[in-house]
Order: C-alpha cells, then sequence, then structure tokens
C-alpha cells in the first residue's frame, strides 16, 4: 500500500496568524490539532502530497487536476501577501493518474486551468506541514459536481497510480465541515449543519466510509458543506483495507464546522470494497422499485433501454391502460442516479397523439438528448430510478403567493423565454427557491418582467 496515511484537515483562512491577527484564538483546538498533523506528516516524510480541495478549478463533469511544473500563491487575498509558498508537482504521478483516468474512460485530467495559483484549500494545510517538512511533492486535485460514487472511484485511481509508481503518499482531504451552525456565522442557522457536524464526525471517526454515501445531495446542500467530496476521494483511496481512524478535533465556534482525523491503512479487507457493496445495493433498490413501477414508469423504462441498448425507439405496446391511450397532455421524463439528476426531458404540452407516445418519446430525450448529461451508457441502466410526471392544464397566476412549491409546478415566461419547474422537487423547499431556480433555467433576470403560470402534476413511480 504506497498510500501510507490520510488527514482531513478544514481550510480557514483565520488560522494563520498574518490573516487572523488574533481571532484565530477562537480555534485554538483545531490549531493544536493541525500541529499535530504536520508532525505526523513529517514523520512520514512522503514522496507525494496529494491534497483534494473544494477551491481549486470545479466542473461539474469533470475532475480538474492541476497541470505544469509547479505553482505559487499567498494569503494576499486575505489580506497577508507576506505568507507566501511556492511548490513543485509531482509531474510523473500527474501524467499517470490522467493517463489512467483515460484509459477507464473516467473524466480526470488537467484540461481546463483557469488559475494557476494555489487557493487556500492548499495553501492553509501547507502553512501547518511546511513548519515541519518540507519534502514531498504536491498533486492538487478539485472536485466535481458529479456524484459520490465517482469521488470514490478517483480515490481508487490515486491508490493505483501510488501503487504502480511505488510512491509514499500522504493524502491531505482538505473541505471544512457545515457552514450553517450558527445563527451568527456567515451563512446563518440551518437544521441540517449541526446534524451534518455530528454524523459527519462519527462516520470519518470510525472510518464507516460506507456510510458516506448515505448523505442524499439535498441535505449536503442544505447543511451547505464544504468537504464531503474531498472525504469521499481520500474514502476511496483506502478501498477494500481496514483503516485506523482518530478524530483529533471539531470546532463550530464561528459557525463553520472544523473538523480534524487521522486515517492510517491497514490489511486487506473484502467486507470494506465499500463502492461494490454500495453500487450492488443500490441496483437491487432499483430492480425492486421498478418490480413495483406503475405503467406509465414501466413504460418510460422500456424506452430507454430500447433506445440506449439498441438505439431503437419502441412503438406502443399493447395491454396499456385506456388513460395512456386515450388522453393527450405534457409529460416529463426524469432520470435518477445514485440520488443525482442524470436526465430530465418534458413537454409543457401535449405534441403527440396520446400521453403513452409522449412518455416514450421524452424518455427517449432524457437518456440521450438532454444537453446538461451525456447519453446514458448500457451500464448504467441498473442503477437508473425513473419517474413520470404527467401535467395537468396551465393556470395563469397574478402572484406568488398563489404558488406551493409541493403542489405545484410553475412557469415562468418574460418574452420568449421561458422557466419551467416541476413541484414537490429535493432541495426546493420554498416558493423563492422554486421562482430562483426556474428564471435561471429560463434565463430571465430577477429584476426585469415576468408573468407566472402553475400546474399540477400526477407523478408516477
Amino acid at each position: 500500500m504506497s498510500v501510507i496515511a490520510a488527514f482531513m484537515v478544514p481550510h480557514p483562512p483565520m488560522i494563520v496568524p498574518e490573516v487572523g491577527k488574533g481571532s484565530e484564538e477562537q480555534i485554538l483546538e483545531t490549531t493544536l490539532a493541525y500541529e499535530r498533523v504536520a508532525d505526523e506528516v513529517a514523520r512520514l516524510r512522503p514522496d507525494t502530497l496529494v491534497i483534494t480541495s473544494p477551491h481549486s478549478v470545479m466542473y461539474a463533469d469533470y475532475f480538474h487536476i492541476s497541470p505544469g511544473s509547479g505553482a505559487k500563491g499567498s494569503f494576499k487575498q486575505f489580506r497577508a501577501p507576506e505568507v507566501r509558498f511556492s511548490e513543485q508537482y509531482d509531474t510523473e504521478f500527474v501524467k499517470r493518474l490522467s493517463e489512467a483516468a483515460e484509459a477507464a474512460g473516467f473524466p480526470a485530467g488537467t484540461l481546463g486551468e483557469r488559475d494557476a495559483s494555489l487557493d487556500h484549500g492548499v495553501t492553509v494545510p501547507l502553512f501547518f506541514i511546511r513548519k515541519q517538512f518540507s519534502g514531498g511533492k504536491l498533486v492538487r486535485i478539485g472536485l466535481s459536481g458529479l456524484p459520490l460514487t465517482e469521488h470514490y472511484r478517483l480515490g481508487q485511481l490515486i491508490a493505483r497510480t501510488a501503487d504502480e509508481l511505488g510512491r509514499r503518499v500522504v493524502i491531505i482531504a482538505s473541505g471544512d465541515l457545515s457552514h450553517k451552525l450558527q445563527t451568527y456565522g456567515p451563512y446563518g442557522f440551518a437544521e441540517e449543519g449541526p446534524e451534518y457536524d455530528r454524523r459527519i464526525m462519527d462516520v470519518m471517526g470510525r472510518a464507516a466510509f460506507g456510510e458516506l454515501f448515505d448523505f442524499s445531495e439535498a441535505f449536503l446542500d442544505r447543511a451547505a458543506e464544504c468537504g464531503h467530496r474531498s472525504f469521499v476521494i481520500m474514502a476511496g483511496a483506502f478501498d477494500g483495507l481496514r483503516v485506523k481512524a482518530q478524530a483529533l478535533s471539531h470546532q463550530d465556534v464561528t459557525g463553520v464546522g472544523y473538523g480534524v482525523c487521522t486515517f492510517y491503512p491497514g490489511v486487506e479487507d473484502e467486507k470494506r470494497r465499500f463502492l461494490d457493496i454500495y453500487l450492488e445495493k443500490t441496483a437491487l433498490e432499483c430492480r425492486e422499485k421498478a418490480g413495483k413501477s406503475d405503467a406509465y414508469v414501466r413504460l418510460a423504462r422500456a424506452s430507454v433501454e430500447s433506445w440506449v441498448l439498441r438505439h431503437e425507439q419502441i412503438p406502443v405496446p399493447d395491454g396499456l391502460p385506456d388513460e395512456l391511450m386515450t388522453r393527450r397532455a405534457g409529460a416529463f421524463v426524469s432520470l435518477h442516479k445514485h440520488g443525482q439528476l442524470r436526465g430530465c426531458i418534458g413537454t409543457i404540452m401535449a405534441t403527440e397523439e396520446s400521453v403513452a407516445e409522449e412518455i416514450i418519446e421524452n424518455a427517449v430525450s432524457a437518456c440521450s438528448r438532454d444537453p446538461r448529461f451525456p447519453p446514458v451508457s448500457p451500464d448504467e441502466l441498473s442503477s437508473l430510478e425513473i419517474t413520470v410526471d404527467v401535467l395537468g392544464e396551465l393556470e395563469p397566476i397574478s402572484s406568488s403567493e398563489q404558488l406551493d412549491v409541493r403542489r405545484y409546478g410553475v412557469i415562468v415566461t418574460a418574452g420568449r423565454r421561458r422557466g419551467l419547474l416541476l413541484p414537490n422537487l429535493d432541495g426546493v423547499d420554498t416558493v423563492e427557491d422554486q421562482l430562483r431556480i426556474a428564471r435561471q433555467k429560463g434565463g430571465i433576470r430577477a429584476d426585469e418582467p415576468y408573468s407566472l403560470e402553475r400546474f399540477e402534476v400526477v407523478r408516477h413511480y
């Protein structure tokens, strides 16, 4: 095992005395834990430091690995330009990791750099580490908007690359916890904030990495966490191994959670192949849900599978309920994979001769023509959850007070631009959220005049 240790650390700039100017005393416990991490890194003397940072380049569908021979950074943006860093990158590691990703068809590499400077998700850990240890070249990796499963896979690729190169690698999983822990904090308070911190410190303190997949995207968003994906990448690097974990500290005095944990690998343990276990579990759950689906969803799934596997659009099958054959209405087909949207295409009003034809057509579009996602591949079919929303009549309304996020979907119109959002969606809890997202989808600014329509749906599972 070439990944010899990993550390979960936060990155508050105020912890640097030149930035904090005394306020760092509030988080002394975090400072002491950080100093211990630095001591342990110095004792290990790694060849390579892999730092995953939420503040590096981040794309929705790609993991950015910093290119070049090295980079510089400072705390200039935090009014401490005198605290500077100049780091060499492990170019061979970056090259081999990028090649491994390409060979596996995995979306990671050195494309798309926007800012070569080291971000504070990297420089805060380095502030402590470089006091104790000047060796070890750097590999800087950003997070992505891809599912947690893909972050875990990236960790597996990092471990494999370390093994192939024979590098002694330490992973620094940089990330704060919730930003919504206190009413006086920078983002206010949400009940999910303390719950996230409690859960994540428990999970990481036990190295129960399989439970990292149990945090839903909606919950993570409401908790306003920063480092969860960083922690999942780190966990993937220890796939199939026992891990000795220790939680060193947790503080929330600023309204933001700061957690520090250490992780050391042990012997192989097949029961800790958490990604395989999770995928088997979710595939079973999807099969069970598919078996219980109604005729609307079964039709959508048949349409998706036919298109993905054979590139053929199915005809309307015999034996469908009368309402699918005789009614005309708009319909949306939504695909989800591991809790994240994987495709959603629909029609506001009927464009086909029956709801059945509407579903067949929109299911094909959802799996192959949603511009936000690549086409669904055959190996994804067993993990897809499918829902079908059949729309009722559109009703013009004069005020947002006539909306209800659980009952009504909304259409926002300004000129020829329109944005639609379905009702009862995870993470959309207020009318304000609903209107904001609908406006964004239509490219409509909040300060320009627009009209509203509402509609009800019947959602089929």
